[in-house]
This record gives C-alpha cells, structure tokens and sequence, in this order.
C-alpha cells in the first residue's frame, strides 16, 4: 500500500494488533516479532505516535520504558489472564473478592484441604479464559485430577451462585453492564459454556464497585465480572481481552464506539 506517513499521522492513531482494524480512524500496522521487520515508513510512524493503541504485552513493556502512551495502559497488560497477579492487587488494595489462595508444589497442595472444605473453586492460574480451566472441586479424587495439571493450584471459595455481572470499562467509565446466567446445572455463567446474557438493571454498588476496581489498578479497558452473595459485591476477576457480543445484544456498535471515544481523546 502506498501512502504518505506525514499524512495518515494526523488523520490516524496507530495500533498494532488487529482489535481497531475494522475502525475508520485508526490505522493498523500489525504485530512484527522483530522491530526490525517493520517497514521504515511504519516504524516511524510508531516513534512519532504519541500514543500506540494495542501494542500486545510484548510492546507495551517496550513502549513504557521507552515513556511512551499506550491504550490499554502498560498496567492493564501487566495482569492479563494472570488470575494469581489478579488476586494479589485484589487483596493488596482491599477491593472484595471471594477467599483466595495460591499452592506451589505438591508440599503445598497437600494442605489445600486445611484452609478449604468441599466444594471449592480450582481454576488454571495463568492463560485460561471463557470458563475453560474452571473447575468445580467436590472430592479428594477431583482435587488429585486438577492437581496433576499444573504445578501451581489456585483455589477460591465457592460462591452458589447462579449469576453474575460483566461490567466493561473503557477508559474512565462504564461502557456496558449486564448479567451473565447460568445455563442450568452449570456453575459457571461464561456465554462460551451456555450462559445468557440479561440487561435487568445492575446495583449502582456493583458499578461503582466496577470503577474503582478499574481505577484503582490503573486498568483502562477492562471487563470486571462481579457477583452478588448474601448482599456483599465480589470481585471474581478481570478479563482485559472480553468479548463483544454483550454490546452486539444491547445495540451497541463496538466500533464505533471506539471510534467516538478515541476522537474524544477519551481513549
């Protein structure tokens, strides 16, 4: 493709990966393993970029220590799908979220059992997503299986219950909310594993629980799922790569949202 980086530079922002390709004021260069590999006119454009949307994990520690921008910010990359550096902020800042506990080795999973009673919550720690690598934990022999699948256990108690909300945010507000239901005889309440979605109205508590989760951590596009149990808001985790369909179902066009926000410099 021909075209004059002085000129795209005014009119564009520029990502990296492919999340805003689709948007009309934004130009996406792609993701090159080697800086090296970028075509001179792209790398430049990236020096000169004020602010690099999307960068991946890679980039964004990168652009950081070089004290350039990013969207998402460099933090909010720092715990993506990282449920053990989750946790930790989570009780680090006092933000509520069920009773969790992490086991190195098989000398520290021997003792599972004495800070949790079945049945309790085993996920994989690092890298799952969409309700894979949740399980729910009723007997020794179950905890055995799960067990043997990482090196790291990653245990939480178990909440009954039969919903929770996905509160995305983007930038400094609220973009969406909405219930997620459990498909029945499920515990999870992921769309990926059956579950609906419901746009009944959410508690102001749980938005606002929501921001400050979202500005405490200094994550800047994120989806924060929360649940209600016996009237206390918990912070379950974080998702920084959610899905769309929440917005498809209540009208909203991504896009174009994004679009307005990054026009706004709101993003």
């Amino acid at each position: 493709m021909n075209f004059n980086p002085d000129d795209l530079s005014t009119k564009k922002v520029i990502a990296l990966e492919a999340r805003l390709k689709k948007c009309s004021n934004v130009l996406t260069l792609g993701v090159q393993t080697n800086f090296s590999d970028y075509k001179p006119e792209d790398a430049r454009l990236i020096r000169q970029a004020k602010k690099i949307y999307y960068p991946t994990l890679f980039y964004a520690d990168l652009f950081d220590a070089a004290g350039k921008q990013t969207f998402p910010s460099y933090h909010t990359y720092k715990c993506v799908q990282d449920k053990i550096k989750q946790t930790a902020i989570f009780q680090l800042l006092n933000i509520s979220h069920p009773r969790t506990r992490v086991f190195y080795g098989k000398r520290q999973k021997s003792k599972i059992t004495q800070y949790f009673k079945f049945p309790f919550i085993a996920k994989i720690p690092r890298g799952s997503a969409m309700g894979r690598g949740v399980y729910l934990i009723t007997s020794q022999a179950e905890l055995n299986d799960y067990c043997e699948q990482d090196k790291i256990a990653y245990i939480q108690e178990y909440l009954p219950i039969t919903r929770d909300m996905r509160i995305v945010v983007i930038g400094k507000k609220v973009a969406i909310g909405y219930w997620r239901i459990n498909p029945e005889g499920e515990f999870r309440s992921n769309l990926a594993v059956g579950g609906s979605i419901s746009f009944d109205p959410l508690s102001d508590l749980a938005y606002d629980l929501a921001l400050h989760t979202a500005h405490s951590c200094c994550w800047d596009d994120v989806g924060i799922d929360i649940c209600e149990y016996q009237g206390r808001y918990y912070v379950l985790e974080a998702n920084m790569k959610y899905g769309k369909e929440g917005f498809s179902r209540a009208g909203i066009n991504y896009l174009k949202l994004m679009e307005t926000l990054i026009e706004n410099n709101e993003i």
